[in-house]
């Protein structure tokens, strides 16, 4: 046989090879990517249908303490992202600003915009577990109306809690469905219950959380209770609402006052071309962009402040 044919053969048959066993491993770690989602289910439903990208990343970042706070961040705003995905997203996040910034204006404003990037990173977590918390708070008179009922025909608080969460919508429905699982295996009330409290703190949950634990330790009258507690809740419900409405212009300034100091940094540079890289050259100018970035934002932190009421 000619050699070249023989090496020829070799080759297809090496490529063959090597494509049939990248399938393999393809097909075997996409199994293990099921599995660990599965047995790492929180509650939300699994979208086995969407591929999870960075994978190994994500796998390592969880074996270290940052991977893990931003891990269970994550679970707590029902965001459909692993914690290597929003590491990469916000790594790449904060290199885009750094560039783009750098371009516009100068390469230390670009630093500052970076160190900006990186805290609204984290803000973004805390503003969407902020807004999940709204959203069930919003549903608790219409749960604890669920659970009257079920108690009231006769169900046990703990098969009540079962239905509730299969009749809710999002974000209660995947909630309750934590709760409603951890009792299956064997949780008591108050661990699991306490559990939903941390993951979404606010007052009228506590409300709840305290009349249910109380009314399963020494009985009474739950449905009373109950029935009380979503007229309450209705209540509290409309007057949030009205206060949200009246702080909304507030809010909005807020967020206008930073962006009309980038507006007139655009100005200044458009007036003569330079004049940022040479206000960022001196330390002078440095200075006073640092306190200038401060004051912004010890305005912006003021505002958000005072525009909080408690209701």
């Amino acid at each position: 046989m000619d050699i070249s044919t023989l090496t020829i053969g070799v080759t297809l048959l090496a490529c063959v090879t090597g494509v049939v066993g990248l399938r393999v491993y393809s097909n075997g770690k996409a199994q293990k990517q099921e599995l660990v989602d599965r047995l790492t289910y929180t509650g939300q439903p699994p979208a086995y249908g969407r591929h999870r990208r960075f994978g190994g990343l994500d796998q390592r970042l969880k074996k270290t303490g940052l991977g893990q706070r931003i891990d269970r961040k994550i679970a707590v705003t029902g965001m459909d992202v692993t914690a290597g995905e929003y590491f990469v997203y916000v790594i790449a996040g904060v290199l885009g600003t750094y560039l783009v910034v750098s371009y516009l204006f100068a390469p230390f404003f670009g630093l500052l915009a970076a160190a900006i990037a990186l805290w609204a990173a984290n803000g973004f977590l805390t503003m969407q577990r902020n807004k999940r918390t709204e959203a069930f708070i919003n549903q608790l008179p219409e749960l604890t109306r669920v659970l009257a009922n079920a108690t009231q025909a006769g169900l046990a608080l703990r098969t009540a809690i079962g239905m509730a969460a299969e009749e809710l919508e999002s974000p209660a429905r995947e909630e309750f469905g934590r709760v409603a699982n951890q009792l299956a295996v064997g949780h008591t009330l108050e661990d699991a219950l306490g559990d939903l409290n941390q993951r979404l703190p606010s007052r009228e949950l506590t409300v709840l959380i305290t009349t249910l634990i109380l009314s399963n330790r020494a009985g009474g009258t739950i449905v009373s209770s109950l029935r009380n507690l979503t007229q309450t809740l209705e209540e509290r419900k409309e007057t949030r609402r009205e206060v949200t409405t009246l702080l909304a212009q507030v809010r909005v300034t807020a967020i206008a006052i930073p962006l009309l100091g980038i507006g007139f940094l655009l100005l200044i540079n458009g007036m003569r071309a330079g004049a940022l890289d040479d206000m960022a050259a001196a330390t002078p100018g440095k200075i006073a962009i640092v306190l200038s970035a401060a004051l912004y934002a010890l305005g912006f932190f003021l505002i958000q402040r005072l525009s909080r009421v408690r209701v």
